[in-house]
């Protein structure tokens, strides 16, 4: 008998998803509020700072023009990987998987009676 994720028994409570949830949501106002802090000091600092706008670097362009230009899609690209890597790591701690039940009953038979190694019945 085939084995099929439609027939997985969930095993995760109402206030597992919940916390899980929570978490999650915390996890992405965190990295908006640091998004959103990044994206409005850029030209925070071009009014503020007479340097960040006139000082010059390599190739003749201000530091802002090069965090405009470069830095901001670097930052866009590490808060991006974070924010999916740190959520990721939330949703498999907090909540069970198939990859949890394929660990937890290695060799052994699934509590629907299927076996873990072939998907057939014992």
């Amino acid at each position: 008998m085939e084995h099929d994720d439609d027939d997985v028994d969930e095993h995760d409570t109402p206030a597992e998803v919940d916390a899980t949830f929570r978490t999650l949501r915390r996890v992405a106002i965190t990295h908006f509020v640091l998004f959103l802090a990044v994206v409005t000091g850029v030209p925070a600092l071009t009014l503020t700072l007479g340097w960040w706008s006139g000082g010059r670097l390599a190739g003749g362009m201000s530091p802002g023009f090069a965090m405009a230009a470069f830095g901001l899609y670097a930052f866009f690209l590490v808060i991006g990987l974070a924010a999916a890597t740190l959520s990721s790591a939330v949703e498999a701690r907090m909540l069970g998987g198939r990859e949890d039940d394929e660990e937890r009953y290695s060799g052994d038979t699934y509590p629907d009676g299927t076996h873990s190694s072939d998907g057939e019945t014992p």
